[in-house]
């Protein structure tokens, strides 16, 4: 055995393994060892993500069309939401990351190539050829007993002070957190976000410390909406029972809001955002759409000159996410509204996708 361990691993563990779309199988598979520099962790949670269903329903980022080559690598292990207890150590990984045997780790969702060009930048998020955890096989995900952390991974330990079923938030919560940078919002701004899930709620956490003027959220499920405002919504709207574009409209003097952050992952809310945006605004887009997006291009360029912003995982976020969970800064027991054991990762699945009783669903190995 050329690493150290609390205990001897055993030799297969149960998994959530995917080998198509709508095709996601619990079965044995083999415990992975850890090689130099690397981790093995026995997961403790681990999120079922809205990437995740758009993998599960066979959205084309993921599985190809004409255009595109999918990303997913079937078979392989789903999730890249997590946290877990650190059970075996590769020669080299206890000193690289200052982990030790019994510390709770997380892993940054992507680990980069870090010899293309933008790794070799510092900008390791866009790595032009990333391996992001559940998707390719170089890094199985989380929906099992135990999992990996390759060389090459951006590893942090996590206070045990934080929950578990708080701290497998960390993910999403340091994707919102970008996702708010990316609006450079001002102490004056209307914010609107669009999406009251797990990503947006966090967004919604994120830009209240940017103290806007006023911050708007959208979502058409009533329940969400009472959570946004526990997260720092000063208004909440359902655009199915109201024209949401009407009401900012009439909250800004006709203007619009000065930042829209669409957070949902439907066409119509791209749309709806650009006419909502008022002139030389931002609109910031974070969220992974199954199906493409045709709208008024007259709308970003000659009818307002807005500002387009794209949103992309969590650079510099993890430790900022860590903090403001150990600071109980969200209403975490209403964002994590199930846990499940892995066994049932399809009811798991099953309610994210009618979205109508669940925020964040968690699975337990």
């Amino acid at each position: 055995m050329n690493y150290r361990a609390n205990e001897p691993l055993p030799n297969t563990m149960q998994a959530v393994v995917c080998y198509g779309p709508e095709d996601y199988r619990l079965q044995e598979w083999p415990v992975p060892e850890p090689g130099p520099e690397e981790i093995v962790i026995r997961v403790e949670e681990a999120g079922i993500c809205a990437s995740d269903i758009k993998c599960y329903t066979g959205a084309p980022l993921f599985w190809g069309d004409e255009q595109n080559e999918g990303y997913c690598q079937a078979p392989v292990i789903p999730g890249h939401e997590f946290v877990g207890e650190v059970v075996a150590l590769g020669e080299g990984a206890e000193e690289k990351y200052d982990l030790a045997l019994g510390d709770l780790a997380i892993s940054e969702q992507i680990v980069p190539c870090w010899n293309c060009r933008f790794c070799q930048n510092g900008q390791y998020w866009m790595c032009q050829w990333p391996s992001v955890y559940g998707f390719r096989k170089r890094v199985f995900g989380a929906m099992a007993e135990y999992m990996l952390f390759p060389r090459g991974a951006i590893n942090y330990k996590v206070p045990k002070s934080i929950p578990i079923e708080h701290a497998v938030y960390i993910e999403p919560l340091a994707c919102a957190i970008h996702g708010a940078q990316q609006g450079n919002i001002e102490f004056q701004d209307v914010v609107v976000v669009a999406g009251a899930g797990p990503l947006g709620l966090g967004i919604l956490a994120a830009a209240k410390l940017k103290t806007p003027r006023l911050l708007i959220a959208l979502d058409l499920m009533d329940h969400r909406l009472g959570v946004a405002k526990d997260c720092g919504a000063d208004i909440a709207i359902n655009p199915a029972k109201v024209d949401a574009i009407d009401e900012v409209l009439k909250l800004t003097d006709g203007y619009g809001c000065d930042v829209y952050i669409e957070a949902t992952g439907h066409p119509a809310a791209v749309e709806q955002g650009l006419r909502m945006t008022r002139r030389l605004g931002t609109f910031v887009e974070f969220s992974v759409m199954r199906e493409s997006v045709t709208t008024d291009w007259n709308l970003i360029g000659d009818a307002k000159e807005l500002t387009i912003r794209g949103a992309h995982l969590s650079p510099h976020c993890y430790p900022v996410a860590i903090d403001w969970l150990e600071k109980e800064l969200l209403p975490m027991e209403h964002i994590v509204t199930h846990q499940m054991e892995l066994a049932s990762f399809q009811e798991g699945i099953d309610m994210i996708v009618s979205g109508d009783r669940s925020i964040k669903v968690t699975l337990r190995p």
